[in-house]
């Protein structure tokens, strides 16, 4: 390997692992914010959430691994370019395709992982969240005895709380009533304070009880003798273990949960994508059999034309719609009506069935090919990150070049995820829904990959910004107009006046000179703008004296943002 490949190689593969690890870190903040009300009050341990956290990492890898492969080839190429670096290579007879070479490389390895990654390791990612995810809804809230109020989330037991010391945890005028086997309120703890604490195991709680009374009641009525028992037992101080159910987490084996689409290698979504197509070919035969063998229809053997290739008899049936008597059409009617609902229901459960099968079929297609348009995503975005690195980064900074690129990502992710979606809801073909953000960004990134190695001047900043400052002028002048001031006085002042009109642009008002007498008459005449001004309604000021306070005052209420002079006079 030459130094140069060994320099790009370098420069590619450290930034790549540290945006590959800021990316990931952000997606399992996300993560972490979707499942966050699942996770707290479950007393977890860090050990339990780190591994939540990490296997759902590793979910995410399908989408960062195309953005940091996107990320760093504008950052690789960038910095090259912002260094002079690239015109050096250049001036030395080295193309540009030269070197992306080894970064071409570099992307086509880390597609081949990113597809491993799929196949291998999300599978058993989801695997482990499926599983977690269980084990921790079956994990009890934390104890937390509120104040004031009946509290129920011990089994068997409902707990009363008058006030609490924040700082030692003491417990004042506390009710306990035991609800275990039926018993509601007949056996009841009264105490004037207590302090709580649970087993290492989370397997019992312990009550510790200080001035109190025992209440215990029977509501049993035997033959003969009817009357009710109350035993009542004073303490001093009394330990109360009550047996807890499901408040540690327990973790269970993940096997249960490998039939889930999304925990299943291409082999396995492979064979259950060829089951359930079968199952689907079959079912439709099954019911269209059952449909035409069905009774109901009197002559149904001479409409099926899958039975035969023509009619073998006419049918003939004189007193079609034809009845005796009002009573007899009212139950021909009916009778009709039965079998039209009859035929609807069954009609109606194979097409749930159907569906079935057609959503399995689908959902097993979608998340196969997914595997490698994820993979074919990373070479996709290194055709537009290098490009928008080498030329864009030169001209406009690292950071401009970055905003483009994740600007293409975003497309690249909602198309995506518009696609995928359609997809899973058989709107579109599987292979169209996945791969259609890959149809839709290859043709981009070949285009910008093809100019940049012939030094195209389409991706000039200049460009860029030309087209950038005009597109804001558009939507500015939607949003608000500028208004704007038109300082002149000739004839040839009135042309540019009447275009800015003629525009639609705002002409907050025109500034020229002061009417004076002329001629043999000595008659007072106007400028040629006043005129125009005057007709078209357009406010006119007439300074003798531009440096007037009275003059500047109305000038600046007339609120210009622009000032246009055309043939007035020297400004002070």
């Amino acid at each position: 390997m030459k130094k140069l490949d060994q320099y790009i190689v370098k420069n590619f593969l450290g930034p790549f692992f540290a945006v590959l690890l800021v990316v990931e870190f952000i997606l399992m903040m996300q993560f972490l914010w979707v499942y966050i009300d699942e996770l707290v009050g479950k007393g977890l341990s860090f050990k339990i959430i780190g591994e939540f956290m990490l296997w759902g990492g590793c979910t995410m890898l399908p989408l960062a691994m195309p953005l940091a492969v996107l990320l760093t080839s504008v950052m690789c190429l960038g910095q090259m370019a912002e260094n002079t670096e690239l015109v050096a290579i250049k001036a030395s007879g080295i193309s540009l395709a030269r070197v992306m070479a080894p970064m071409a490389i570099l992307a086509v390895l880390i597609s081949i992982a990113a597809f491993f990654a799929a196949n291998n390791l999300v599978p058993t990612s989801f695997n482990k969240i499926y599983t977690l995810r269980d084990d921790i809804k079956k994990t009890k809230d934390e104890i937390n005895i509120p104040t004031g109020t009946f509290y129920d989330g011990i089994d068997g037991y409902i707990l009363r709380v008058e006030s609490k010391n924040k700082k030692t945890g003491m417990m004042y005028d506390v009710m306990i009533y035991d609800h275990g086997e039926g018993k509601t309120n007949l056996v009841s703890t009264l105490a004037d304070s207590a302090m709580i604490r649970m087993s290492k195991e989370k397997d019992f709680i312990v009550f510790d009880l200080y001035d109190g009374v025992n209440y215990n009641e029977t509501n049993v009525m035997k033959y003969r003798d009817t009357t009710l028992q109350l035993q009542r037992v004073a303490f001093k101080s009394q330990e109360m273990i009550i047996p807890l159910e499901n408040y540690a987490f327990q973790k269970s084996s993940s096997a249960r949960y490998g039939d889930q689409v999304r925990a299943m290698p291409i082999s396995q979504l492979r064979a259950g994508a060829d089951s359930s197509k079968a199952s689907l070919d079959s079912a439709w035969a099954v019911h269209r059999q059952e449909f035409v063998d069905d009774r109901a229809l009197t002559f149904n053997t001479q409409l099926d034309t899958a039975s035969h290739f023509e009619a073998k008899t006419a049918i003939e049936y004189p007193k079609v719609l034809t009845w005796e008597n009002e009573s007899q059409e009212i139950n021909a009617y009916r009778e009709a009506v039965n079998i039209a609902n009859a035929y609807k229901m069954r009609m109606t459960n194979n097409a749930n069935e159907v569906y079935e099968f057609d959503w399995l079929y689908t959902r097993s297609r979608v998340e196969w090919l997914k595997k490698y348009a994820g993979a074919f995503a990373c070479l996709i975005m290194f055709l537009i990150g290098a490009p928008l690195g080498s030329f864009v980064t030169r001209k406009g900074g690292l950071g401009s070049g970055i905003i483009i690129a994740v600007l293409f990502f975003v497309l690249y992710w909602v198309v995506d995820i518009t696609g995928v979606k359609l997809a899973r809801d058989g709107v579109v073909p599987p292979w169209l829904g996945v791969f259609v953000s890959s149809v839709v960004l290859l043709p981009m990134g070949v285009f910008l990959s093809s100019r940049a190695i012939h030094d195209s001047a389409l991706f000039r900043t200049e460009n860029f910004g030309a087209w950038f400052r005009k597109a804001k002028s558009n939507v500015m002048n939607i949003i608000k107009k500028p208004r704007i001031v038109y300082m002149g006085t000739p004839e040839f002042a009135v042309a540019p006046l009447d275009a800015l009109v003629g525009a639609g642009y705002k002409v907050a008002g025109v500034v020229t000179v002061a009417d004076k007498p002329s001629g043999r008459g000595l008659k007072m005449t106007e400028s040629p703008v006043k005129k125009y001004a005057t007709e078209h309604g357009i406010p006119v000021l007439q300074p003798e004296k531009l440096k007037d306070p009275a003059f500047l005052g109305q000038l600046a209420a007339l609120g210009g943002d622009i000032f246009v002079v055309v043939g007035f006079r020297m400004l002070p």
